[in-house]
């Protein structure tokens, strides 16, 4: 597949949004591909936030992808889902989801990267490129590995971890397909000029 986007918009609700007004404030600021991470709320609450925000998507032409949760993701009529490593299997998720709709698998080493390719995966997480961010990481994976991801995959590559909009045109340029970004952006004091910044590059 290709990205419709170098910037992955992520609604976290990291620095106290509301995940479906968050969702709306980027959508409008120009994200075209957003993903719901919602790691602490409840099934029901998961879903409910999920249905909402289909339509705000819909109604910008962008793609809207669940974090985890394939379940939640078919209900919603997302456009995909994304699976970290202890998720659901890439296949038992194709087999429920069938041939068109997105799966992205987080990866954390060239073996994986190349796994999720043979699996089917539509493109692949990878990271955390930098120390710090939302997780707090202290042995990121760096560009000089992204860079040898890239080598080993064909898929498109989203890199995640620590990113921030200065940081991100040297990891496009190690291989990256689009740069997931969530504390810089949801802490951002004018959220709007942060994501019209990182959607033009």
């Amino acid at each position: 597949m290709e990205l419709p986007s170098r910037f992955y918009a992520m609604v976290d609700t990291a620095a106290g949004h509301d995940p479906v007004d968050l969702a709306r404030n980027l959508l409008e600021a120009g994200a075209r591909m957003l993903q719901l991470r919602l790691k602490e709320a409840s099934s029901r609450k998961f879903l409910e936030v999920a249905r909402a925000i289909t339509p705000l998507v819909r109604a910008h032409q962008a793609l809207f992808i669940v974090n985890d949760r394939v379940d939640i993701a078919m209900l919603a009529e997302a456009d995909g889902v994304h699976l970290g490593q202890t998720d659901l299997p890439l296949a038992a998720a194709r087999e429920l989801l069938g041939p068109r709709r997105i799966i992205g698998i987080s990866t954390h080493s060239i073996e994986q990267a190349r796994a999720a390719a043979a699996g089917g995966a539509d493109y692949i997480g990878f990271g955390a490129i930098y120390s710090g961010g939302l997780k707090d990481v202290r042995n990121p994976q760096g560009l000089a590995r992204l860079r040898e991801v890239r080598q080993a995959v064909a898929l498109p590559i989203v890199a995640i971890g620590g990113i921030t909009e200065a940081t991100a045109p040297a990891v496009l340029a190690a291989g990256a397909d689009a740069v997931a970004i969530i504390t810089d952006v949801v802490r951002a004091t004018d959220l709007a000029q942060k994501v019209r910044a990182l959607t033009q590059l």
